[in-house]
């Protein structure tokens, strides 16, 4: 089995997360695809998020109808920080049998994933989804990772992607690039601007009804 892990703040879900997920699931033929709301970023404080139960029920309803997406509530479950490897080691450890897992991020994202915490076992814990932006070219990996780390990849042609000695894998694959942004959802909602065709109806309907960003019950 393959599986997607597909974490983010989802504050809220958009369109934009949900295409990605959706050719990401068919270019890597990922059977599921599992949203992780992240619990406390370790980016972000607490109070500059939307509660998780607002964010997951959100999550909840832009998926529904989707058999290969689910959503996972594990990182509310765990105190502190939600970082990306104790994410990975908790969803290993909750299956007997885990299955192929391919950690879901961006391209910005993975380029500074030297900084992330213990970030060299993570990489031999999954494989690696990274979605690129329209003008991106592959260089490789000598620009990402150590020099002495990235030759131990070897570059697939079969799979398109870099194996490790291992047989973790990272895979660079372009997605439709939709310019909306979270951050630009919250403010046109602030603003009273319609958000309509950025977030699913039913997620919509949950802001307006939560009056969550700031909204007036009219979004």
């Amino acid at each position: 089995m393959k599986w997607g892990l597909f974490g983010g703040t989802f504050d809220p879900v958009h369109f934009g997360h949900l295409r990605a997920a959706l050719e990401l699931a068919c270019q890597l033929a990922l059977e599921r695809v599992i949203f992780i709301p992240a619990g406390e970023p370790p980016h972000k404080t607490a109070c500059d998020i939307t509660p998780f139960d607002h964010r997951l029920r959100m999550v909840r309803l832009a998926i529904a109808g989707n058999d290969r997406f689910d959503v996972s509530d594990l990182e509310s479950r765990r105190r502190g920080k939600s970082y990306s490897v104790d994410t990975v080691r908790s969803f290993l450890a909750e299956h007997s049998s885990p299955p192929d897992l391919y950690f879901i991020t961006g391209q910005d994202a993975f380029d500074a994933i030297t900084t992330w915490r213990q970030w060299e076992e993570l990489l031999g814990l999954c494989h690696f989804a990274v979605m690129t932006r329209p003008g991106y070219e592959n260089g490789g990996l000598n620009r990402i990772l150590p020099a002495e780390l990235a030759a131990r990849y070897v570059y697939d042609a079969k799979q398109d992607g870099f194996i490790s000695p291992a047989g973790r894998g990272i895979f660079f694959r372009r997605t439709t690039f939709l310019d909306i942004s979270a951050s630009a959802i919250r403010e046109s909602v602030r603003a009273g601007r319609s958000i309509a065709y950025l977030t699913p109806d039913a997620v919509m309907a949950y802001i307006a009804s939560k009056r969550l960003y700031g909204s007036s019950g009219k979004v």
